[in-house]
Parts: C-alpha cells; structure tokens; sequence
C-alpha cells in the first residue's frame, strides 16, 4: 500500500496502485494514476479521486489509432514489395 495517494472517495480506504489492468496493460495504470481501494475495490484517479473513464476512453483511442497505422503501414510495405518482385 501506498500513502501518496488520496484516500478512497467511496469509503475513504486506503488505495493501492494497479500495475497490470485490461485496457492499459501495464503502461496504462502508470500513465492515469489508477488505483484501486483495498476496503471496497473501487478503480480511481489516485491524485484526483475522480473516475479515470474518459483517460481510459482516450488512452484506447490512441492505442488503437497506432496499432491500425502500424498495420496499414505494413500491409502497404508487403504490397509494394509483392508488387517489385513480380
């Protein structure tokens, strides 16, 4: 457990810091400050105390938008390269 973050706004419990979550792996959690109650389970902001949804909403976002690019990128490269060799 760690006191640098608030307490918890459900129940006022103490918060530990997620290091693997769903939708950020493990560099989501870091990057929003996500934590979780102990005493309730309640997911948080650990420096806000407010809900991380729309963080989480823009950190998918932005995950997928790489992922796609990446991809278009290298169907496009396995074309060109189809496309020279023929």
């Amino acid at each position: 457990m760690s006191t640098n973050y608030i307490p918890c706004p459900n129940c006022n419990g103490a918060a530990e810091k997620l290091k693997f979550t769903w939708w950020g792996g493990v560099l989501g959690p870091r990057i929003l400050n996500h934590v979780k109650c102990v005493s309730c389970g309640h997911k948080f902001n650990g420096k806000s105390g407010k809900a991380n949804t729309a963080g989480i909403v823009i950190y998918s976002a932005i995950v997928a938008i790489l992922a796609f690019g990446f991809m278009f990128v290298l169907f496009a490269a396995l074309a060109i390269l189809t496309a020279t060799t023929k």
